[in-house]
């Protein structure tokens, strides 16, 4: 997007080239002037040259930390807005730093639209519109993405997609967090380099570390000749590690390294190999839980975690389940098969634990025990019917009416959104949803008028 001469300027504070490019791509997409800077230093160079409206800083950073920085940048201009961005170890520092006038600070992994909202109030534009779209990038004809929710995520996607920086994609199983990787590596510029994928749980743990970085002829009983690793290979282009979560301690140690600088040996070789690939990765863990529990590497969570993409549960995201449906008939069918009305309303009240994966091969079934012809609910996986039909029991029964259904759903919402002091981040955690569709729940919840924020 142009600048306009009365664009806010920001001044971007990062050592990580990563995060700085993310923050720089995202800003100027929403129609911000930005100046990234790798160091404190340097941007209280910027500062004495006047001509900046706010500041965004890591609080991590050699030399000169973020709270140097922002002690420092006070005595050149005292009213400047300063936004810290700090890691979740950090939130004592970024106390004493609210202390010393920072605005706000922002946790890692950062939500886009809460930076957004943040820089939005401190440069005076609190009241402009939505985050503004990607227009130039299309979703691929495949994917289907009808809910509210799949389609906010593709939106994240777009406007990630530019930078280099490391993107953690997280969900549960078979939701298709390969597919958000697949997009993201289409609308980079990386789109005509290789996109490389390793799944780390299904290779073994002594073979994991050759088919990453590669091996000498003869560094182990086996290996008869050189083999290149995956992020050789991804060199110029994007290296997919899914299911990251399974590393084991060595295997992180290694990662962290390339991660800094993208540098690795190969196995049984002295020589260092440089490459230049953008790592996206993805798991089903929580790796907030993993790294307390001392399983991960708080430093590789970190580096990994830039920004996160969480893709929702099929549960969540009902507005997709026929259209899926009806795209993976077309798959196994040829165009031949169709839904019975019952079918898809089978389809559409089962809660699916296994998500995309488990409605694929639900699809398959049905098509081999049809003939590829009408697809009937006796056709359907025996858990879906029995699932179906003990709901359908249920709400016969006590809870016969959908808007009183509406209505304990409602109530548990604002309940748990109180008890959690209006943090929406616990709240979801409390409830067992995605921070993403309590929003979309809290914006219905808007629009008939009901208050849901504090005060």
């Amino acid at each position: 997007m142009d600048m306009t001469p009365d664009s806010p300027r920001i001044l971007i504070v990062d050592d990580d080239a990563g995060q700085r490019s993310l923050l720089h791509s995202f800003l100027r997409s929403q129609g911000f002037d930005t100046v990234p800077v790798e160091s404190g230093e340097r941007a209280l160079e910027v500062l004495r040259g006047g001509g900046v409206d706010m500041m965004i800083s890591d609080v991590r950073m050699p030399g000169i930390t973020g709270l140097e920085t922002l002690r420092l940048a006070r005595k050149e201009q005292i009213t400047l807005p300063v936004l810290l961005v700090t890691a979740y170890a950090d939130i004592r520092d970024a106390v004493v730093a609210m202390r010393d006038g920072a605005v706000n600070y922002l946790t890692k992994p950062i939500d886009l639209d809460e930076l957004l909202q943040s820089v939005r109030q401190a440069t005076g534009l609190a009241k402009a519109g939505p985050l503004r779209f990607s227009a130039e990038k299309q979703l691929p004809e495949h994917i289907v993405a009808f809910s509210p929710l799949m389609q906010a995520v593709f939106r994240d996607a777009s406007l990630v997609a530019d930078s280099e920086s490391r993107v953690l994609i997280t969900g549960e199983s078979g939701v298709g967090k390969e597919v958000v990787a697949d997009v993201l590596h289409t609308w980079s510029p990386r789109a005509r380099g290789p996109l490389m994928k390793v799944n780390c749980a299904a290779i073994p743990e002594n073979l994991l570390e050759s088919e990453l970085f590669g091996h000498e002829r003869g560094a182990f009983t086996g290996a008869t000749n050189q083999r290149i690793g995956r992020f050789e290979e991804a060199n110029g282009g994007t290296i997919f590690l899914d299911e990251i979560g399974e590393l084991t301690p060595q295997l992180q140690a290694k990662l962290l390294r390339v991660t800094q600088n993208g540098r690795f040996h190969r196995l049984g070789s002295n020589q260092e190999v440089q490459t230049d690939a953008r790592i996206l990765a993805a798991t089903n863990r929580n790796l907030d839980e993993e790294v307390k529990a001392r399983r991960f590497r708080e430093d590789l969570f970190y580096r990994l975690n830039v920004i996160e993409l969480n893709v929702p549960p099929l549960r969540e995201r009902p507005e997709d389940i026929l259209p899926l449906a009806s795209r993976f008939l077309a798959e196994f069918a040829r165009g031949r098969a169709r839904l019975s009305t019952a079918t898809a309303d089978h389809l559409a009240r089962y809660a699916w634990p296994g998500n995309v994966r488990e409605l694929r091969n639900a699809m398959e079934r049905a098509v081999l025990l049809s003939r590829g012809e009408l697809i009937l609910p006796e056709h359907l996986p025996a858990r879906v019917r029995t699932a179906v039909a003990n709901v359908a029991a249920v709400v016969a029964g006590e809870v016969a009416d959908p808007q009183r259904l509406e209505e304990v759903e409602r109530q548990a919402i604002l309940l748990a959104l109180r008890k959690h002091d209006f943090n929406r981040t616990e709240t979801a955690k409390a409830l067992g949803i995605s921070r993403r569709a309590l929003t979309y729940k809290l914006q219905h919840f808007r629009e008939a008028g009901i208050a849901v924020d504090e005060g």
